[in-house]
């Protein structure tokens, strides 16, 4: 994957490196005291995690939430890969971000089920592009 250079950028965690995502996938967290349910936006990290207890360790994929929305981001996931496999077909890097509003999101009701689904807008900008010559301080660097 030529995606290195290319980051995505978390709801919580920071930039992940979009060569790491091995996968992307959307599901509903369970309604809580007080709290409606949600759908989440996730990638899988190609990284597992471990937890629990000596003798009952657990490794389970990595998930980074991009976004949370009260209805189903139906098409997001199939957006982001197209837009990541785009971005592989270029020498390029900067960072993807992930947005939701209240005009992108659009009833999608029939007679058989009473859903509704919100649109993601996915945006990629570039890094500036460093020029030769240009001056850094080594503070930086």
């Amino acid at each position: 994957m030529n995606l290195t250079s290319v980051w995505v950028q978390t709801l919580a965690d920071g930039l992940v490196r979009a060569d790491l995502v091995a996968g992307i996938h959307t599901h509903r967290t369970p309604a809580l005291a007080g709290k409606p349910p949600r759908w989440l936006l996730d990638v899988v990290l190609s990284s597992t995690t471990g937890s629990g207890q000596a003798g009952s360790w657990t490794v389970s994929p990595s998930h980074r939430t991009l976004t949370q929305t009260a209805d189903e981001p139906t098409d997001a996931p199939q957006q982001l890969a197209r837009l990541l496999a785009q971005l592989e077909a270029t020498i390029t890097a900067g960072i993807i971000t992930a947005s939701t509003s209240p005009e992108a999101s659009s009833p999608d009701r029939t007679a058989e089920s009473d859903t509704a689904t919100t649109m993601v807008r996915f945006r990629f900008t570039p890094f500036a592009a460093v020029q030769a010559g240009d001056q850094y301080d080594s503070e930086y660097l």
